[in-house]
């Protein structure tokens, strides 16, 4: 999935968000708008960890959504 699809299924992807990253808000996730860097910033604050860490979880949530439709697809 790259993140345009990202973005175009925001709304549904917001709960996947929240399980990973409990401590973002409702608000957060309505000023992120599914743009990835709003997102990698508001894990990096919300959680007070460097760019890079937020960018490599962002990256492996990204990644692990991937596996879990490529696992449906194969249901």
């Amino acid at each position: 999935m790259n993140w345009d699809q990202v973005e175009g299924k925001w709304k549904q992807m917001k709960g996947s968000v929240l399980e990973k990253w409990g401590k973002l808000t409702d608000d957060d996730l309505d000023r992120i708008q599914g743009k990835k860097d709003q997102l990698i910033g508001q894990v990096q604050e919300r959680y007070g960890i460097a760019k890079e860490e937020a960018e490599r979880q962002v990256g492996e949530w990204l990644d692990a959504r991937d596996e879990n439709a490529a696992t449906a697809s194969k249901r």
